[in-house]
């Protein structure tokens, strides 16, 4: 009977769940206003850790931070009890928070304060309360003293060396080293274990020490504690000789008796290991032997979980991450040498604390209305799961008639004003428990518009389109659209009103344009706004540039002409390779084309053409290919040139699937040029309808490929075929493909959080590309909240790509993540991003701020810090404003420019070098600091002086006249002198060339500024150096090199005339042309006649012929005549004579006639042949002849 009347209830209580309709439930926008008149119980927004250990010296800290409205206030219980903070001295509470912090300045011990702490957030709706936090504090314990007798041990056997550290809070890292800090070796031999001690499998002679030491870092206080160490013997049967040691050998030779494996550690043939879901399993075997055991391990019934498992301690200890159930079970570790081998296995035991499998959530209703708080959460054991109202257990809190608790669900129906409150779910097993807070509230509140008053849209015609009406109201109020004002609400055809109040215009046309009127109402009232849209006309290119080549030297044009809505204004750029053009004199752009003039190969590339809006852009890209000029070669250029090919033919698809197709063409004719691959495109009828845009490049051998594509696109593909001389003309387009939608798969880029103002924090992100959406109706998810805050997550969803937090504090983290969503589901979350809100001005100034250490041009600038919290802002630098105030050179101009220079540096006492400073100057400085947007405060003011320096360079220097035997120079005086002048120097010096003569030097004092130089040398270059001198020493150099003036030419003629190689040249030239006279002299006074040949007309040669020496050959009509006897070639022809002084010294055949008369053959230029047949003959010379006649 009694199990009848159970299986009644049950049927009654399902058939009860079936029949009620639950409310949706609000989600209140993070709007200021609304959240200004919004009422709500309090929320746990930070909290400390459950296992809070602390450091002794500092003080306590336990947080505890809430938020609600009214604003929460807080108290805490300790141990269960009731703590009455204003009782004791050292505990204060922050304020509106309740955050407490123990301090022992006056006294006290940190471990009176140990105990169990929990936090309590109150309003007038509800309280909240936080997870039970044990305080403990950190503990150092030393090291019990202790005589360690030493170790002596056979070699060959094995040998434990205990560690047992002090039991510290949290427990010690553990280390073995020597007394010289040194670590021990460990290998697969010698190891140490996971609890410590040291492990030899087998000991060696070389083991034997006596500083074995085993160390205890303590992680909180950063000490680390020594053991006293071990004294290690080892019993050898012959004597140990470290110089026999090697690693084929490492006894030395010596006799040491092998063993088989044994296990260290664990001991006995089996164990077991309990470890809880999500931690970290660690399994250790340490075996003894000679030879020195391997160390392999398995599990017993299926194979270690690869991709989360780590040997470790060379193969000696196992480790697996995040621990599951499945990975519970026998596993075995196997020690073996030649010897022998030996098992242990280990049985491991899965347990769990309780874990969220569905966390109860903040509930907002409006009156009458119903819902739901669940409270679902697994373990092993099975964990049991306690409500909580107000932190009262909910059997003992007042009864609430619209409440109903039904095992882990709390079930509200038509629930009232005055039923807000805070519930608490505890699931709790004895491995741990789980706390979590979630409110109900109950509000009415009459609709409000959230957004921007009467705003403008602007869409590009037959896109889709999303009109936002953001509205808020309890209850939910309903909302419609109009148009115009007129006829009943938008909703169907190409219209689609969302859940959010946004109206989806499918595919917008001109005569949607108008004023569209979003109203919300409910039976607190209505509330309405509008939205003005404009379609405009699609920026188009109608004339796209097209692949080209072009010889080098040659003239090339893009075309791109583009049709755009008259009533938006519109920019055309190009882009070459990605990258900005700059115009100039080869390229110039006008509005239909672009032009390169005198092409070579650097404007090889991508040309891309881009006309854009403000509300779209179009673009297209053409290749310009740059071929060397054409060859000269008959053979060559007879032959037909290569060309573009032939589109591609017969597209077919094939293999359809989900996410891909296959395509297949026929290639066209190549025209004399291999196709070196093909380009698909496509074309979507949804965005961007018309336009063809790039999807791949396959190889030019290829006719068959498959397409990776996009769900929710409707495609069209063409094939483009490529070869060097350029692009072939589009293929017909393939038959449509419609792929199918799906979830997104792709995360938004971009995502960040910065605060525009003080106290808000702008979340963006870049939206997701069309052909990402993979669906209808794309929106976002995005959730921030507090970091490191256990507080829930706040989250708001929107089909933008900005949302703005309000009411933040300035400059705090926040941990953010978004994730994209679709009809068809929700897409990847992103990985957490941080966030912070907006910085404020900063409020403290660097104080002491003085300047020591200071020579001519730099100085050492010291100052005291600010607190970081003055900041108020992510701290950029310490920003110096210095500008010269003086200086100490009497009647110099000089700019007083404010100079910044800035300096980033946390130290407790910063310092920096303040350098380019100029010399003998009176300057002022003071120093703020500063964030990424404000500077704070001016610290103290600083004057100082800079020491006298080396002056600059002067102003100029010049050589402004030169005479015969002297040169005259000026200079000005230095702009800055750096400190006094006292006067010049210059250096000069002779250069020949590379070498340079010895120097000489000239001072003078600071009012001179030019100098005459009587020259040693006329005919010498010279270097002159010039510097300016102040007391510490001489300034930069200046340079400058004698010059060639006009009349220098006149010098060197002078000069040459006075050398004696010169002067005797002359007196021979004069000797010969003496003699020559002689000669004709004679041979007019003897009256000889010259039998001559008949002359023979000879063109006159207007152009002077050079000799194969480089000299010119002056002859007239006569000199082109053959004297009588002059022979003649082989061919009959007549030689040519030259008459020059020059072949008159070097000799030819001087012949005298009958009558004795001087003929003079005036060296007949020979053949090769002739001068080597007449090698004898004596050398005709004027002098010759003279003897002759004698």
């Amino acid at each position: 009977m009694l199990r009848q009347g159970g299986h009644l209830a049950l049927a009654l209580m399902s058939l009860q769940l079936l029949l009620w309709h639950e409310s949706v439930t609000i989600e209140v926008p993070q709007d200021p206003k609304i959240l200004a008149d919004l009422r709500q119980p309090p929320t746990i927004t930070k909290q400390s850790v459950k296992d809070y250990i602390v450091d002794p010296r500092d003080n306590i800290i336990i947080e505890c931070e809430a938020k609600g409205n009214p604003v929460p206030t807080f108290s805490w219980r300790r141990n269960g009890k009731f703590f009455n903070i204003g009782k004791d001295l050292r505990v204060t509470m922050q304020k509106r928070s309740g955050t407490l912090e123990i301090g022992f300045r006056n006294g006290g011990r940190p471990e009176d304060y140990e105990g169990e702490y929990q936090c309590f957030a109150g309003n007038d709706h509800g309280m909240a309360m936080s997870n039970k936090i044990l305080l403990r504090v950190s503990k150092a314990p030393l090291w019990p003293k202790e005589v360690l007798e030493p170790v002596v041990v056979t070699e060959g056997s094995s040998l434990v060396l205990p560690c047992n550290p002090p039991p510290g809070l949290p427990p010690p890292f553990t280390f073995w080293m020597s007394s010289l800090m040194i670590p021990i070796r460990q290998d697969k031999r010698v190891s140490m274990g996971l609890n410590g001690d040291l492990y030899f499998s087998n000991v060696m002679a070389q083991d034997a020490q006596n500083d074995y030491s085993c160390n205890a870092r303590f992680l909180f206080t950063h000490t680390i504690q020594q053991k006293n160490p071990f004294t290690l013997k080892v019993l050898t049967n012959d004597p140990y000789n470290d110089t026999s040691y090697n690693d084929s050998d490492p006894y030395g030779g010596r006799k040491v008796a092998e063993s088989t494996p044994t296990f260290l550690s664990p001991l006995g043939s089996e164990s077991s290991k309990m470890v809880l879901r999500d931690e970290q399993l660690l399994l250790e075997c340490i075996a003894a032997g000679l030879p020195t055991p391997a160390i392999k391990w398995f599990k017993k019934g299926g194979d270690l979980p690869g991709h989360k498992v780590k040997f470790e301690n060379y193969n000696k200890t196992m480790k697996i991450i995040n621990v599951s159930e499945e990975d519970a079970g026998e596993y075995v570790c196997m020690a073996n040498n030649h010897l022998g081998s030996i098992r242990h296995s280990i049985f491991v035991q899965v347990r769990a604390a309780p874990y969220w499998l569905d966390k109860p959530t903040n509930l907002v209703l409006a009156p009458e209305e119903n819902g739901r708080l669940v409270c679902r959460a697994n373990g092993n054991p099975k964990p049991t799961i306690q409500w909580l109202v107000n932190s009262i257990p909910i059997d003992s809190s007042l009864p609430d008639p619209s409440r109903q608790l039904m095992g882990d669900t709390i079930i509200f129906r038509s629930v009232q004003m005055g039923s807000s409150a805070v519930y608490q779910c505890n699931a709790s097993n004895q491995h741990g428990y789980l706390l979590a807070n979630a409110f109900v509230s109950v509000i009415d509140m009459r609709p409000r518009m959230l957004g921007p008053k009467n705003q403008l849209i602007k869409v590009i015609e037959n896109n889709r389109t999303f009109l936002d009406c953001p509205f808020f109201g309890s209850p939910i109020p309903e909302l419609r659209w109009f148009k115009n004002g007129q006829g009943s609400g938008l909703d169907g055809g190409q219209y689609r009103v969302y859940v959010n109040g946004t109206l989806e215009i499918k595919r917008a046309k001109a005569v949607d344009e108008g004023t569209y009127t979003c109203v919300a109402s409910s039976i607190l009232g209505m509330a309405e706004n509008q939205v003005r849209l404009e379609v405009k006309e699609p920026s188009r290119i109608v004339f796209a540039p097209e692949h080209q080549s072009a010889v080098r030297g040659s003239t090339a044009r893009f075309n791109c002409k583009v049709k755009f809505d008259p009533s938006l204004p519109v920019t055309v750029t190009w882009i070459k390779d990605d990258k900005p053009i700059y115009l100039g004199r080869r390229l110039r752009k006008d509005d239909e084309s672009l032009t390169i003039t005198n092409i070579n190969e650097a404007d090889e590339g991508t040309y891309t053409c881009t006309v854009k809006t403000e509300i779209d852009q179009d673009s297209a890209s053409a290749r310009l290919t740059v071929l060397e000029e054409a060859s000269l070669n008959p053979s060559v250029s007879s032959a037909l040139p290569p060309d573009r090919p032939d589109p591609p033919m017969d597209l077919e698809l094939s293999d359809p699937a989900a996410r891909s197709v296959r395509l297949t063409w026929i290639p066209g004719n190549d025209h004399r040029s291999p196709v070196t691959e093909f380009l698909v495109q496509f074309e979507e009828d949804r965005w961007e309808p018309g336009r063809w845009q790039d999807l791949a490049t396959y190889p030019g051998d290829l006719n068959s490929v498959i397409l990776q594509l996009a769900p929710f696109v409707n495609y069209q593909f063409r094939v483009i075929a490529i070869n060097a001389v350029g692009q072939s003309a589009a293929s017909v387009p393939s038959p449509k493909y419609q792929t199918s939608s799906a979830a997104p798969d792709v995360i938004p880029r971009g995502l960040r959080g910065w605060g525009s103002e003080k106290d808000n924090m702008e979340i963006t992100w870049e939206p997701l590309l069309d052909l990402e959406k993979n669906g209808p109706n794309l929106h976002y998810s995005v959730w921030w909240r507090r970091k490191d805050s256990d507080g829930e997550w706040n989250n708001v969803t929107t089909t933008g790509t900005k949302h703005v937090v309000h009411n933040t504090e300035t400059y705090v983290p926040y941990e953010i993540k978004i994730q994209a969503r679709n009809e068809l589901g929700a897409g990847p979350e992103s990985n957490l991003v941080i966030g912070y809100s907006g910085e404020d001005k900063p409020t403290s100034a660097p104080t002491d701020l003085h300047i020591l250490k200071v020579d001519s041009t730099k100085g050492n600038i010291h100052w005291k810090p600010v607190n970081q919290d003055s900041v108020r802002g992510e701290f950029k630098e310490y920003r110096l404003y210095y500008w010269r105030k003086a200086s100490h050179v009497p009647g110099l101009v000089f700019s007083k420019e404010n100079k910044t220079k800035g300096f980033y540096t946390t130290m407790a006492q910063p310092s920096a070098i303040l350098s380019d400073l100029v010399p003998f100057s009176r300057y002022k400085m003071y120093m703020v600091v500063a964030n990424n947007h404000y500077e704070g405060p001016p610290s103290n003011s600083v004057e100082f002086s800079t020491k006298e320096g080396v002056p600059d360079a002067p102003s100029f220097f010049r050589i402004k006249r030169r005479g015969f035997d002297s040169i005259h120079l000026e200079w000005g005086k230095p702009l800055e002198p750096n400190g006094l002048l006292i006067g010049y120097q210059l250096k000069y010096q002779a250069a020949n060339g590379s070498r340079e003569g010895r120097p000489h030097l000239e001072t003078f004092l600071p009012n001179v500024t030019e100098f005459t130089l009587r020259l040693p040398d006329r005919s010498t270059r010279y270097n002159f150096y010039l510097s300016a001198l102040t007391a510490v020493g001489a300034g930069e150099v200046i340079l400058e090199e004698s010059p060639f003036f006009a009349n220098e030419a006149y010098i060197d003629q002078v000069d040459i005339a006075t050398q004696g190689w010169f002067i005797g040249l002359m007196c021979a030239i004069a000797l010969i042309i003496l003699i020559l006279l002689i000669v004709c002299f004679i041979k007019r006074s003897r009256g000889g006649k010259y039998p001559v040949r008949d002359k023979k007309d000879l063109p006159l040669d207007s152009v002077d012929h050079k000799d194969p020496d480089g000299s010119f050959d002056y002859h007239s009509d006569e000199d082109n005549k053959p004297l009588q006897g002059s022979q003649t070639s082989l061919e009959g022809n007549v030689k040519e004579s030259d008459d020059s002084l020059v072949d008159y010294g070097e000799g030819g055949d001087g012949q005298f006639n009958e009558d004795g008369s001087f003929i003079g053959q005036y060296t007949v230029k020979k053949d090769k042949d002739e001068t080597e047949g007449n090698e004898s003959s004596e050398a005709t010379s004027p002098v010759n002849a003279i003897y002759s006649l004698a």
